[in-house]
């Protein structure tokens, strides 16, 4: 697996849209190595700092002070708190790239929409940019969890918020990722070959002619429905979403996997998150949760007035687009099970995601065919 060079952040920072604003954002070479331990980290997290906004480049290091916020599967996130001279402090978000994520993540696409998804009110403001991460500003709320996205009062703002995203213009191709993606991952997928003989021997049990079959068969009923593309988040699990329990405030955070694609798709992939870190698909939202969503989604302002059969044309639309979820996130899982430095086992999450999958998929494709007619659907 060669690595290809997605992007390179001065050139991006240069091309960076900045909506009619005269400010320009600023750009550092500098490369930040995630692997340190915290002592390590905060001097070099501090340089970029200085090197990033010039008027503290003289402070001394004791005005800053860096904390881990959290670490992701691709990314590592701190908080820095910068002591002013005036003694006010500012806060940040820094966001240091996980390694070898540019095979899954197009930085490029990231950078170039981030922009105009802070324009329309979601996320962090970009702040700056260098060789292997962002910095933004800082969100003052908690992390939700799991188990907070099914709760009726926070699933319809979600689903508000969502539809308001799905609304945001983003500049360039509108055509639809999710199966170039797809398409890519198996691809690469497909060609890996392990150093350990265990991870081997368990790859080697996997049939990508039957992968390749599942998948192209799903893209032909999904094709049938005619879903609306839109730009989509992509990655819309618990540890994305934030909320400020004192002012009611929900965030949308990282878009690293956004781009144009399917609107049931978006909400699909939601919609499995709901299992949770143990992957616990018992917890997939039952018919009534989903339409409670659908109908603060499709109608926010009258929920109560959308029409039984909108509800079945976005449920049928969304279950569908839960499949290609699935498919997705297995063949991702394979790449990160190569390229990852992170101690998870990818190979098993493969496997868990590929069996969901093959659980579903008869019931699913059964339901989407008697919606379509047989006559729109030859299988």
């Amino acid at each position: 697996m060669g690595a290809e060079k997605i992007w390179n952040a001065m050139e991006v920072a240069e091309r960076v849209p900045d909506n009619g604003s005269t400010s320009v954002i600023p750009s550092s070479s500098l490369t930040i190595d995630t692997s340190l331990p915290p002592p390590q980290l905060k001097p070099r997290v501090i340089a970029l700092c200085k090197d990033l906004f010039k008027k503290w480049s003289s402070y001394d290091d004791s005005c800053f002070s860096v904390e881990t916020v959290s670490g992701g599967i691709t990314n590592l996130l701190l908080k820095v708190s910068v002591r002013e001279e005036n003694g006010d402090n500012v806060l940040l978000t820094v966001r240091l790239y996980g390694p070898n994520t540019e095979y899954v993540i197009d930085r490029k696409r990231e950078l170039q929409a981030i922009r105009y998804l802070s324009a329309a009110g979601f996320g962090a403001k970009l702040l700056g940019i260098f060789a292997n991460g962002m910095v933004q500003s800082f969100i003052n709320a908690r992390t939700l969890s799991p188990p907070d996205m099914s709760k009726p009062k926070l699933a319809s703002e979600i689903a508000r918020q969502l539809r308001k995203f799905h609304q945001v213009e983003i500049p360039g191709s509108k055509e639809p990722q999710l199966w170039n993606d797809i398409f890519k991952f198996l691809e690469t997928a497909s060609g890996l070959k392990f150093d350990e003989s265990e991870k081997q021997a368990k790859y080697d049990t996997i049939a990508f002619t039957e992968v390749r079959k599942e998948v192209m068969e799903l893209k032909g009923l999904t094709d049938l429905l005619d879903a609306p593309v839109v730009y989509a988040h992509n990655d819309l699990l618990s540890g994305n979403l934030m909320l400020n329990d004192d002012e009611g405030k929900l965030y949308f955070i990282d878009f690293e996997y956004g781009s144009y694609s399917y609107r049931g798709y978006d909400i699909a992939n939601h919609f499995n998150e709901y299992a949770g870190f143990d992957c616990d698909y018992t917890l997939y939202p039952a018919k009534d949760a989903q339409h409670h969503f659908f109908r603060h989604y499709l109608q926010p302002d009258n929920p109560q007035e959308v029409s039984d059969e909108d509800l079945e044309a976005i449920y049928i639309e969304t279950n569908a687009f839960a499949l290609a979820s699935h498919l997705y996130w297995a063949l991702w899982a394979l790449i990160q099970a190569k390229v990852s430095p992170i101690d998870f086992d990818y190979l098993d999450y493969f496997f868990l995601r590929y069996n969901e999958y093959n659980k579903r998929k008869d019931s699913t494709f059964s339901m989407a065919r008697e919606y379509l007619g047989d006559g729109c659907w030859v299988r």
